[in-house]
């Protein structure tokens, strides 16, 4: 077996249990709102004011679908629409301090999830994963950059 078959065979075994434990945790989340809300405020949170075109790319819905979720979070008081300074025709859709709060105890609960889980593990498992934390990193900074695009 060559190099970059062994590579490739490596890159698909870490990709499905990266996408195993990544679906599993999804499931595990309180079910107060659905995942593309839930989605879409994380995204908020993380890269600040959105108009609504670019949250329904990011997220992958279409604009109309996100203009009602977007009303359904507005009144319940996650996000608020701005006017753009940079553009007074544009309005920006930003998190609530009631929608940030939302999102760092939903953080939090999936921190303390894993936290729990890796408390199970042998002294190697863990001193693995603290070796393979960069890559981790490095691997979420790369699927945000391709999901997100640029900030606007």
């Amino acid at each position: 077996m060559s190099r970059q078959d062994a590579a490739a065979g490596a890159s698909a075994a870490i990709g499905a249990a990266l996408y195993s434990l990544a679906t599993r945790a999804a499931r595990r989340l309180p079910r107060d709102m659905s995942l593309t809300s839930a989605a879409t405020l994380a995204t908020l949170a993380r890269t600040g004011p959105r108009r609504i075109t670019d949250l329904a790319a990011v997220e992958g819905v279409t604009q109309p679908a996100m203009t009602a979720l977007v009303r359904v979070m507005e009144e319940s008081g996650l996000v608020e629409r701005r006017g753009d300074a940079a553009d007074r025709r544009v309005t920006l859709v930003c998190p609530t301090e009631a929608g940030a709060a939302y999102v760092r105890t939903r953080h939090q609960a999936g921190v303390h999830a894993f936290e729990r889980l890796i408390g199970e593990l042998t002294g190697d498992e863990v001193e693995a994963l603290v070796a393979a934390l960069p890559a981790l990193k490095h691997l979420a900074e790369l699927e945000s950059q391709d999901r997100e695009g640029p900030k606007r």
